[in-house]
């Protein structure tokens, strides 16, 4: 049996990622307490009716949650089932939003004694970096629109999708911010800006005008050909360390341009070279 545990904070989005890998296959159950793990899992192998890809939406932000949680992950090892740890992760500022905008509580806010929203997601926060820090991937929800979101999901657990290491190339805008989850940031601002060719202001680094602008420079071969240099002598450690996600990051101004053309083609060189890698333009409709 495949089993996902998704948790993370409150207005991040996870319920979102139970619908999204529901999608995809999986009998999803929301706000399973800990301690309940491995008595489902145990009643679901069990069961005349097999469940072969099972995501439970975990909630661990209260009392002896987290021992509940790290007690029952040795339980689940003990019973040889595989299990990975989906953390959805977001700004503070952008999840304060999200509740300013549907006018609803926050969960901390009364067991807490009240505090503002801002102080109740950050409190969370620390609650939940023990978790984080053993989480097998995150994923950002910050600046992502719901169907690249689904397709963050997807990326990750469709079923041809095996244990090898999952690489996402991210283009987007300085202006916009960095990605949070970004393992990796290369910068591409160096490179001549094709915003100031009026014919390519209009247009995106996906089109062949803007792509054959960017890389008829020099320094733009020089570029690519140290970054391919670069990651394939970085992959290879990542996979001796055992690295289930690797987050590439490639931001130019505003993220329509330079980013895009780069994420493009280093996305492409990585799946040339056999690797597990999806490509995401995070601000190519700003």
């Amino acid at each position: 049996m495949e089993l996902v545990i998704v948790t993370g904070l409150s207005g991040a989005g996870k319920s979102r990622a139970a619908d999204a890998l529901e999608d995809i296959g999986f009998y999803c159950v929301d706000n399973m307490p800990p301690l309940l793990i491995p008595t489902f899992v145990e009643l679901i192998l069990k069961s005349k009716e097999k469940r072969a890809r099972v995501a439970l939406v975990a909630d661990i932000r209260l009392g002896s949650s987290f021992t509940d949680l790290f007690a029952v992950l040795g339980d689940l090892e003990n019973m040889n089932v595989q299990y990975k740890i989906l953390f959805i992760d977001a700004d503070t500022e952008v999840i304060a939003h999200r509740y300013q905008e549907t006018r609803r509580k926050h969960p901390l806010s009364d067991e807490l004694g009240g505090p503002s929203v801002r102080e109740a997601i950050e409190r969370e926060r620390e609650i939940l970096l023990p978790a984080r820090q053993k989480a097998d991937y995150i994923i950002d929800t910050s600046q992502v629109t719901s169907s690249q979101f689904k397709e963050r999901v997807a990326a990750l657990f469709l079923e041809n999708a095996d244990n090898a290491l999952k690489i996402f190339c991210i283009s987007f805008g300085f202006k916009h911010g960095t990605p949070k989850e970004a393992d990796l940031v290369f910068d591409v601002r160096c490179l001549p800006n094709p915003f100031y060719i009026p014919e390519l202001k209009g247009h995106t680094g996906l089109e062949d005008p803007v792509r054959n602008f960017v890389m008829k420079f020099d320094q733009a071969k020089g570029l690519e050909r140290r970054l391919y240099d670069l990651l394939d002598f970085l992959l290879p450690l990542y996979r001796t360390e055992g690295k289930s996600q690797l987050t590439i990051a490639i931001g130019c101004t505003g993220g329509k341009h330079r980013s895009v053309v780069f994420a493009e083609l280093i996305n492409r060189h990585l799946l040339e070279n056999g690797a597990c890698s999806s490509v995401y333009h995070r601000d190519i409709s700003r």
